[in-house]
């Protein structure tokens, strides 16, 4: 039987946790806490074959950059912009590091 590892997990838990960013944006809501501890990205188990590139290395640190200016309730940019750009960011990893999630996370974007 298929286990995930700690990676993939957390993987998973970021997507549900956006899906759920995405809807209450869309209703008018205002995200205003960050309930995942995004710092487990450095250290969480890869997935067998994987491993911390530089590239990756890169990219994760903007990406927690950009989860974290989401629920900036100070932030000057649009809400709507703010997310988009971190889904994006997620896009932009997972183009030259894992590519198979590409389809799913492309829904997460506001349109």
């Amino acid at each position: 039987m298929y286990q995930p590892s700690e990676m993939a997990g957390f993987m998973n838990a970021m997507y549900a946790y956006n899906q759920q960013l995405k809807s209450q944006i869309v209703a008018g809501g205002t995200p205003t806490s960050l309930p995942l501890d995004l710092l487990k990205l450095h250290s969480a188990e890869m997935t067998a074959g994987k491993s911390r590139t530089e590239n990756w290395q890169s990219f994760v640190n903007v990406f927690i950059a950009s989860q974290k200016a989401i629920v900036d309730t100070l932030g000057k940019t649009e809400l709507k912009e703010r997310y988009n750009t971190a889904i994006n960011n997620c896009l932009n990893c997972h183009k030259t590091e894992c590519t198979g999630p590409i389809p799913k996370i492309k829904k997460l974007l506001i349109q």
